[in-house]
């Protein structure tokens, strides 16, 4: 069978760009389908990335753009893919706007979607003064005071991490503790304290946090806020192929970035925890080699 493509590639933000510039690099014919909404738009500015330290994520994503866009075989559209399903040895995606288009491989850089509390002044501070990250952020706001949202081992563990960028911390466990005895008293031997009063707002200035208020009334001063919301994959095109996720509901993959069902690979924020620009960037390379090995093996 004629593909329209040897691949579609679907989330067209680091990864996913990534991947497409490797395979035109390849002389692969690619369509790229982006809905223009990365995770990180909420952010300010972007970190740890070799050469882009310090850029706004629009910086690095327009740049970005009109590099892989030099590819003659690369064709970039927006669009949101919202079915696809095995075709013969390939693959057909549907975008909403009812077209069309068939491919060899599929690269799954959808992304994920977090899930925020429903705690006021949270969303305005996302990505700004309430992150996920210390080596995307950490460095910025280094010895200032900060908090913890969490509870049990992810407080514990984090609150270890944090300590590294910060001795002013505070673990709000935002109810009662499940925090082990031996736990408190390590995080006590640091000096990190716990607080288990219910966060009923976060007090911010334009989305840079000045303080929690809590439901009794009481109001601590803060600069920063570290958290882990839960998340959903942005796209249900994953499930619709057969992807099997994993137990945290990542999309598992090999070493090769392959799925669980062949010929569909994934990269980016829907397959790892480790939420990095230069991450994203790294694992899209290496899906679009592992891709282009796979369609020389097929042919030759």
């Amino acid at each position: 069978m004629k593909y329209d493509f040897d691949v579609i590639i679907v989330g067209g933000s680091y990864a996913g760009l990534s991947a497409a510039m490797a395979l035109g690099r390849a002389l692969r014919t690619v369509l790229i389908v982006d809905a223009n909404m990365p995770a990180n738009r909420f952010t300010p500015y972007s970190h740890n990335f070799l050469t882009q330290d310090g850029k706004t994520p629009s910086e690095i994503g327009i740049l970005s753009k009109l590099q892989v866009d030099a590819y003659p075989t690369v064709k970039r559209i927006e669009g949101f893919v919202v079915r696809s399903w095995k075709a013969y040895d390939g693959f057909v995606v549907q975008l909403k706007t009812g077209a069309q288009f068939s491919c060899n491989k599929i690269i799954l850089a959808t992304g994920i979607i977090d899930i925020l509390p429903d705690i006021p002044g949270f969303s305005d501070c996302w990505g700004k003064s309430v992150l996920h990250c210390p080596y995307c952020h950490g460095y910025e706001v280094r010895n200032k005071n900060t908090g913890i949202i969490g509870n049990g081992e992810y407080a514990f563990e984090f609150g270890a991490l944090i300590s590294n960028w910060t001795q002013n911390l505070t673990i709000f466990t935002n109810g009662t503790s499940i925090l082990t005895d031996d736990q408190r008293s390590k995080l006590g031997k640091h000096k990190i304290h716990i607080v288990e009063d219910k966060i009923k707002a976060i007090q911010h200035q334009n989305g840079y946090l000045n303080s929690l208020f809590f439901e009794n009334g009481k109001v601590v001063y803060l600069s920063v806020v570290y958290t882990r919301p839960s998340f959903k994959q942005h796209s249900d095109v994953p499930e619709q192929l057969g992807c099997e996720l994993t137990q945290d509901g990542y999309i598992k993959i090999d070493s090769s970035q392959k799925t669980t069902v062949n010929g569909v690979f994934a990269c980016g924020d829907n397959v790892t925890r480790l939420r990095t620009v230069a991450n994203a960037v790294a694992m899209g390379t290496a899906s679009g080699i592992a891709v282009n090995k796979d369609l020389v093996i097929d042919t030759f």
